[in-house]
C-alpha cells in the first residue's frame, strides 16, 4: 500500500475517533476540557461589559462589615432594611443570596420568656411592663413582619451528601413528584437542605436555591433551574425572582407557573423551561448556562452600609430588582468563572435573571449533537483525502484555513442564534489529521531541533536546552524584555588565595569551586550560567525558559551555594589549602534578555538596573559580614524563606534607596533561638530608624552576647556610638549610601 493511502486511512481513523465522541458513544476527557476553554474564550469575547441595569446588587461589603459589625446583623435591622428599600427606595423585588437559617437571639426575648414565666411569672408590673415590649424585642417577628405582602424572594442552600442534613423551612416544589414520569430528565439530584426559619419563608413571597453547578475544572458555566429533591422539584432563586418580577410586571399578583419543555418529535431530553411569556432554554439537566455581562462589577453595586444610612439617591433604587448578597472575601461567596476566577456568587444570579428577562440565553439543544457529527464527517473526510497529497506549505495552509472556517461558524453560530456548537472536537481533528500527516517529515523536526541546539548550546545549559529542542517556536533567542532574578557570586580575598597556591593548584582550586556552583545554578536550580569573569560567576533564572518560581529558585541556589562551602572547605583544608568565602547579590527586576554583543562577539546575556544592584549587593556582603544581600523586588516575592533585613542603602549609579536582605534559611530550618535573636534584630532596626540610639545600643550588646563574631551588629555599633556622640542631622532618614562600586 502507497504510504498516501495510509495516511489517507489514519486520517479516516481519526475522524471516526472523534466522531465517536461526538456522538456521546463515549467521552474524552481532554476533549470536553477544551471545549469548555473555548466555550469561555467564546464568552469572554462576546460578553458586553455590563448587565442590566434593572438590576442591583445590594453588597454586604467590606464597608458595610466595617461600619454595622459582623455578619449576619441582626433582624431588627434587617426589617429596617427592608421597610426602606420597599417604602422609601420603592424597589421592584428583593432577593436574598443569603439563608437566614438561625434565630436572632440578641434582644434576650428568650431569657425574658422565661423569667415571665418562671421566676417573674408573679410580679405583675414586670410582666404588664414586659407584654408591652415583647414585640418590640422579637426581632424575628419584626423580620418576618417586614416580609409579607412585599415581593421578596429568600434563598437556601441544597446539600447532595449522602447523609446530608434538613434544617428549617424550603417552599413547596413548582413541580411535583412525579412531573417528568416517562421522560429522560437527569435533573441534579440533592439529599438536603438548610433552609430559612419557618415564619420567615411564610411571610416570602417565595424561595429559590442558590446552588450552581461547578464543573470539573471548578468553574460556574450553569445553574440548575429546577433540582430534583425527593422526586419533587424545586426552583433556583434566579427562576424565583423571575417569576416575582413578572406577576409585578403583569400586575397579575401571583407569579406564573413553570412548565418543562420537551422536543416535539419524541426526544426525552429537556430543552426549554415556559414561566409566563417567557421560554427559557435549558439543558436535560434543566440548567441554564449563565450569560455573563462581564467581569465582576459589571452590574450596579450599592453597598448596603450607604442604603441604610440614606446615602444613596432613590433614582439608584427605585424600580429596580435588588439582589442581597456579598462580594467581601470574609464571607466566602467567591467563585471561579469563565470570565473570573474570584467572582461574587450574587452576581451569578444577577446574570442569569437578566439572562432570562431579555432572552439572552445561550442554548446547546440536543439537535446539535447531530451538526457537529455532521461537521466532523466532512471536515474530516476532506482534511483526510486531500492533505496527505498536498506540499506540506499547502497542507499547513488547507489545515489552518479549516480551523479557521470551523472557529468562524462556532462564532457566527453563537453570536447569531445564540447556540452553542461544540469545536474542540473538530479542531482537535483538524489538528490530528495535520499532525499525523507532518509527522512524515520528520528529518525536517530534526534538523530544526539541531539548528536550535547549536544555536541555543553556546550560551545555555544543556538540560535547558532539551526542554528548548522540544518546543522550539516558543524560543527565541532575539532580546526580549521580561522579569528576572539575576546573581553574581564573588570569591572573597581571592588576591590572597591565588599568592598562597601554586599556579596548578590555583587551576584546581578554582575549577572545584566553579563546577561545584555551576552545578548548584544550573542542574539543582535550573538556572541559566551567564558567564565567568575570573573568580567571579554571573547567573539568572526566569529565562530563556520561564520560571514562575525564579526568585525563590536564586535564593534557594544562593544559600545552598553558602552550605557548599563548608563541603569544599574540608576538601581545602586537608589539602593545607586557604579556606573558601564567597560573597553573593540577588536582585530581581525588569532587564532585556537575548542575544547581544557585537560582531565580533555575542552571548546570550540580561542587561539593565536590577543587574547592576545585584552586583552592587555583592560587593557590599563583605561590609555587612554576610554571605548574601537580596534586594527588596526578590524579598518580596519569595515565600518560604527566612530573611533580615540587613539596611536601607543608595548604591553607586542608583539615586533610589532600596531596602536590602541576608536570607538565612528555609522556614522549615528556623529554630527558637534563632528566631528570638531576629525578633531582638527587628527591634533593633525599629530603633536605629526611630533615633532611639540608646535602645539600639542596649539591644545590640544583647545581639553581640548571642553573636560576638558578627560583623553586622559590631558595624552597627559603631554607628550608633557614632550617632550618639554627633546627633544625626535633621534630614537624617537612615539610609546608607555607597560611592564605591
Amino acid at each position: 500500500m502507497k504510504p498516501v493511502h495510509v495516511r489517507i486511512l489514519i486520517g479516516l481513523a481519526i475522524t471516526l475517533f472523534f466522531v465517536g465522541h461526538a456522538g456521546q458513544r463515549y467521552r474524552v476527557g481532554f476533549i470536553e476540557q477544551l471545549d469548555s476553554i473555548i466555550y469561555d474564550a467564546r464568552l469572554r469575547l462576546t460578553m458586553p461589559g455590563r448587565g442590566d441595569p434593572r438590576i442591583v446588587i445590594l453588597d454586604i461589603d467590606e464597608k458595610s462589615l466595617g461600619e454595622l459589625g459582623r455578619w449576619p446583623w441582626g433582624r431588627d435591622r434587617m426589617a429596617g432594611l427592608m421597610d426602606k428599600l420597599f417604602d422609601h427606595y420603592r424597589v421592584a423585588a428583593v432577593g436574598f443570596d443569603v439563608v437566614w437559617a438561625e434565630q436572632d437571639r440578641s434582644s434576650g426575648v428568650e431569657v425574658l420568656d422565661a423569667l415571665a414565666a418562671n421566676e417573674l411569672r408573679e410580679a405583675a408590673g414586670f410582666r404588664a411592663a414586659y407584654g408591652k415590649l415583647r414585640d418590640k424585642l422579637d426581632y424575628d417577628g419584626m423580620f418576618a413582619a417586614s416580609l409579607k405582602g412585599r415581593p421578596v424572594v429568600l434563598g437556601y442552600y441544597l446539600s447532595s451528601e449522602a447523609q446530608a442534613v434538613r434544617v428549617n423551612a424550603i417552599p413547596l416544589p413548582v413541580l411535583p413528584k412525579g412531573a417528568f414520569e416517562g421522560r429522560y430528565a437527569p435533573l441534579t439530584r440533592w439529599n438536603g437542605y438548610t433552609g430559612n426559619l419557618q415564619q420567615y419563608l411564610a411571610n416570602a413571597a417565595g424561595a429559590g436555591h442558590i446552588n450552581p453547578i461547578v464543573e470539573d475544572d471548578g468553574v460556574v458555566r450553569r445553574v440548575p433551574l429546577l433540582a430534583e429533591l425527593d422526586g419533587a422539584y424545586y426552583e433556583s432563586l434566579s427562576l424565583a425572582m423571575v417569576r416575582a418580577w413578572l406577576a409585578f410586571r403583569d400586575m397579575a399578583g401571583r407569579a406564573p407557573a413553570v412548565a418543562a419543555g420537551f422536543p416535539p418529535d419524541g426526544g426525552t431530553g429537556m430543552e426549554w423551561l415556559e414561566v409566563g411569556d417567557l421560554t427559557i432554554p435549558v439543558d436535560e439537566r434543566a440548567a441554564a448556562l449563565v450569560p455573563y455581562a462581564g467581569r465582576r462589577f459589571s452590574f450596579p453595586y450599592l453597598s448596603l452600609a450607604d442604603v441604610l444610612a440614606g446615602r444613596v439617591a432613590p433614582e439608584q433604587l427605585k424600580g429596580k430588582l435588588a439582589l442581597i448578597g456579598t462580594s467581601a472575601p470574609t464571607l466566602s461567596d467567591l467563585r471561579s468563572t469563565p470570565v473570573q476566577n474570584v467572582y461574587p456568587g450574587v452576581e451569578i444570579h444577577a446574570n442569569l435573571i437578566a439572562g432570562m428577562i431579555n432572552g439572552k440565553l445561550k442554548r446547546q439543544p440536543k439537535y446539535m449533537v447531530g451538526a457537529e457529527v455532521l461537521l466532523l464527517l466532512v471536515g474530516g473526510t476532506v482534511l483526510a483525502l486531500f492533505v496527505p497529497r498536498l506540499p506540506a506549505l499547502w497542507a499547513s495552509a488547507v489545515a489552518a484555513v479549516g480551523m479557521a472556517l470551523i472557529t468562524a461558524l462556532g462564532l457566527a453560530v453563537w453570536t447569531e442564534a445564540d447556540t452553542v456548537l461544540p469545536l474542540a472536537a473538530s479542531i482537535l481533528m483538524a489538528a490530528a489529521i495535520y499532525t499525523m500527516n507532518m509527522a512524515y517529515g520528520y528529518f525536517v523536526e530534526s534538523r530544526t531541533k539541531r539548528q536550535v541546539t547549536e544555536h541555543f548550546g553556546q550560551y545555555v545549559p544543556p538540560e535547558v536546552v532539551d526542554r528548548i529542542v522540544a518546543d522550539p517556536g516558543r524560543y527565541s533567542m532575539e532580546p526580549k524584555a521580561a522579569e528576572l532574578t539575576i546573581l553574581f557570586a564573588d570569591v572573597r580575598g581571592f588576591t590572597g588565595i591565588s599568592e598562597a597556591l601554586r599556579p596548578e593548584e590555583l587551576r584546581e582550586y578554582i575549577d572545584a569551586y566553579l563546577t561545584a556552583m555551576s552545578g548548584i545554578i544550573r542542574a539543582t536550580y535550573r538556572g541559566t550560567l551567564d558567564k565567568y569573569i575570573g573568580d567571579a560567576i554571573m547567573a539568572f533564572w526566569g529565562a530563556p525558559i520561564e520560571d514562575p518560581e525564579h526568585a525563590c529558585n536564586a535564593v534557594l541556589a544562593g544559600l545552598r551555594m553558602q552550605k557548599e562551602c563548608e563541603v569544599l572547605n574540608a576538601k581545602f583544608l586537608a589539602r593545607g589549602w586557604p579556606p573558601l568565602r564567597i560573597g553573593v547579590g540577588l536582585n530581581t527586576g525588569n532587564v532585556r534578555v537575548g542575544d547581544m554583543g557585537s560582531r565580533v562577539r555575542r552571548a546570550y546575556t540580561v542587561m539593565g538596573d536590577a543587574v547592576n544592584v545585584a552586583s552592587r549587593l555583592e560587593g557590599r556582603t563583605k561590609h555587612y559580614g554576610v554571605g548574601i544581600l537580596a534586594g527588596e523586588a526578590t524579598r518580596r516575592t519569595v515565600t518560604g524563606v527566612v530573611f533580615r533585613e540587613i539596611d536601607r542603602i543608595k548604591v553607586k549609579g542608583r539615586d533610589e534607596a532600596i531596602n536590602v536582605y541576608e536570607p538565612l534559611m528555609p522556614e522549615s530550618e528556623l529554630d527558637g533561638r534563632m528566631r528570638d535573636e531576629l525578633d531582638l534584630w527587628g527591634e533593633t532596626r525599629k530603633a536605629y530608624q526611630a533615633r532611639e540610639w540608646e535602645r539600639a545600643r542596649r539591644n545590640l550588646e544583647r545581639l553581640r552576647g548571642m553573636q560576638p563574631e558578627s560583623r553586622l551588629y559590631a558595624l552597627y555599633t559603631e554607628r550608633v556610638d557614632a550617632l550618639l556622640r554627633a546627633p544625626a542631622p535633621a534630614g537624617w532618614d537612615g539610609v546608607t549610601v555607597f560611592e564605591e562600586k
